[in-house]
């Protein structure tokens, strides 16, 4: 049934008017940053309908304008044929609710961190998560930095931008009192910032590519990306971080050899005398973010010790290789 009462579920009938009447909603579950519905229209079409916060207040700098680099995202990728879902309705006005508002199609399968996969299916999706990431590459947007303008990262070199994202989150940390060690991170920056002048065209990065975010069909092929809100316009090899968030140095071999039988470049890159130094400065910048958007987003569950304890793990180790 349409939801009824406003402090149950925001007028998702209201929202998606447009497409159809609403005749069943289903709250989903994983994300922790915006609310998402499963709605079924009269037509018998699902769709996803996404509700991402405005308050900034409660946002990263670098999240600001969010859910346009979501679909803009999609369209973008779509025209280049890649698995995402069909972007239906968008609605930023903030009239029905105040929340920007990102409707898609269902995609099909099922999330691969739902897949119970033995040792060689999961190898086999590694590399066709390397071929997807070969794919998404090969799209070149107009600047470097994050896509909405409300973010206020985007530059004419990827030097500048990411430059930007760094100071971006210690803003941020400063803000919500994340104790963080800002002096050795300026110092890797100034240090390191050169070898960031090697990446001379941005490429499309999900920046988000772990396996909630990827949709399977039976026989483990990706039938979907999903959740492309985080997207940056820069380095491939940042991709490689967004796939393994809490890891540290190791990078899967299946994914590579995937990517390189796709003619990606991230072996390649990873290879080039800049390589390795890039890979730090955003494993150190992804931990940042980690660390910093506990406190931004006031989290307090059971899991935030153990996960900040790593997240600070993950500043120091990718300092010490930065720094020495």
């Amino acid at each position: 049934m349409a939801p009824d009462t406003p402090g149950d579920q925001p007028p998702l009938d209201a929202l998606v008017r447009p497409l159809g009447e609403l005749l069943d909603a289903e709250p989903l579950t994983g994300g922790m940053f915006a609310s998402t519905y499963r709605v079924t229209l009269d037509s018998g079409l699902l769709v996803v309908v996404k509700l991402t916060a405005t308050d900034i207040g409660g946002l990263c700098r670098y999240e600001r304008g969010i859910a346009q680099t979501e679909a803009r995202t999609y369209t973008m990728l779509a025209q280049h044929e890649l698995p995402v879902p069909d972007l239906l309705l968008t609605d930023f006005s903030r009239t029905i609710v105040d929340a920007d508002v990102v409707v898609t199609s269902h995609v099909a399968g099922a999330p691969w961190s739902e897949c119970n996969l033995d040792r060689v299916e999961a190898a086999r999706v590694r590399r066709g998560l390397g071929s997807l990431m070969a794919r998404m590459h090969r799209i070149h947007p107009p600047a470097f930095g994050y896509p909405a303008p409300q973010a206020n990262m985007r530059a004419a070199t990827w030097s500048a931008a990411f430059t930007a994202m760094v100071d971006g989150i210690l803003q941020d940390a400063a803000s919500a009192s994340t104790t963080l060690p800002t002096a050795g991170i300026r110092d890797a920056m100034t240090r390191h910032a050169p070898a960031l002048d090697a990446v001379k065209r941005p490429a499309v990065v999900h920046n988000d590519l772990w396996p909630a975010n990827l949709f399977l069909d039976q026989r483990g092929s990706i039938t979907g990306v999903i959740d492309t809100e985080r997207t940056v316009w820069g380095d491939p090899l940042l991709d490689l971080i967004g796939a393994d968030q809490l890891g540290l140095w190791d990078i899967d071999p299946d994914l590579l050899a995937g990517n390189s039988a796709a003619g990606g470049v991230l072996s390649t890159e990873l290879g080039s005398p800049t390589g390795i130094v890039r890979f730090a400065l955003y494993r150190l910048y992804y931990s940042l973010i980690l660390a910093t958007e506990i406190d931004i987003r006031g989290y307090d569950a059971e899991w935030v010790p153990a996960h900040r304890e790593r997240a600070h793990t993950l500043i120091d180790a990718s300092l010490g290789r930065l720094l020495t």
